[in-house]
């Protein structure tokens, strides 16, 4: 198959790449803004026709949260019009679209992990933007496929993982929030059910991804410092509210991946396993 992945510099793009040589029977196009810019609805569509593109992966989006709330107009450009656009250019040509999207569509007002069927909440403009795109997406393509993931980390771009080991290096001190729940998700593990997905045969729908397990902001520092072997630095729970920002964050955003595991028939390492495994790359 052809497939074409955006977004391919970032870190889902990137862990892409890299799976892509193990997967040697498709053709790839790797492309980021410079290559093909997909806020051209016109440019995006004679791409996916000259090329007969069979699969998009679509990695590409506007991922800076806080900078989001003041940037609306480029963010709902990338995460909505953008992923219209490809969807279109698919449907056209007959292709599959597997779309990335985020827990930010939902507020994180819950308590149990969230299902795929659940109603969508978001209460940022990230979010909004996000489940914008994905309306768009499922509207315009039949064989749309929509993965939302969380947390994400990788060897590649910046991350929570690369930050943590930078101040747990240069800091005595580190604050980092306690009462955000979620779950950690190394980008080569999603990367991994892409190409399940993509080998298996695409299932239209909605899917739910990250690692398996639970932590907070805070715990997930504390592990990373442990395996990194970090100890001249005192890291303290901190609550949100101490911690401002520009947009509101989500207090707990598990996702349930019984959908996912069901019909792809895959198992999901838990998140501490695949921290160690990403740090040793590191």
């Amino acid at each position: 198959m052809n497939i074409l992945v955006t977004g391919a510099n970032g870190q889902l793009g990137n862990e892409m790449q890299v799976l892509s040589r193990e997967n040697l029977q498709h053709t790839y196009f790797f492309t980021d803004v410079q290559e093909l810019d997909i806020c051209d609805e016109q440019a995006v569509r004679a791409f996916v026709a000259d090329n007969r593109v069979d699969v998009i992966v679509n990695c590409a989006a506007y991922t800076a949260v806080d900078k989001a709330e003041d940037n609306a107009e480029l963010c709902d450009k990338l995460n909505h019009l953008a992923p219209g656009y490809l969807a279109s250019a698919a449907e056209a040509c007959g292709a599959a679209l597997i779309q990335v999207s985020t827990d930010y569509v939902f507020d994180g007002t819950g308590h149990i992990p969230y299902t795929e069927e659940m109603t969508p909440c978001p209460n940022s403009v990230y979010g909004s933007t996000k489940l914008d795109g994905e309306r768009a997406v499922m509207e315009k393509c039949s064989r749309a496929m929509i993965i939302r993931t969380a947390w994400l980390y990788s060897v590649y771009g910046n991350n929570f993982v690369k930050t943590m080991l930078r101040l747990g290096r240069e800091r005595e001190t580190l604050g980092v929030v306690f009462d955000q729940i979620g779950t950690p998700t190394y980008a080569k593990d999603l990367a991994c059910v892409i190409f399940e997905a993509i080998n298996h045969g695409i299932v239209p729908g909605i899917y739910h991804f990250s690692d398996e397990g639970v932590c907070s902001w805070y715990d997930f520092t504390l592990a990373i410092h442990r395996i990194a072997g970090i100890s001249t630095c005192k890291v303290s729970p901190l609550h949100t509210d101490e911690f401002p920002a520009k947009a509101p964050r989500p207090n707990y955003s598990v996702l349930d991946k019984t959908k996912i595991k069901k019909t792809f028939g895959i198992e999901i390492p838990h998140w501490e396993e695949s921290l160690v495994a990403c740090m040793k790359k590191l």
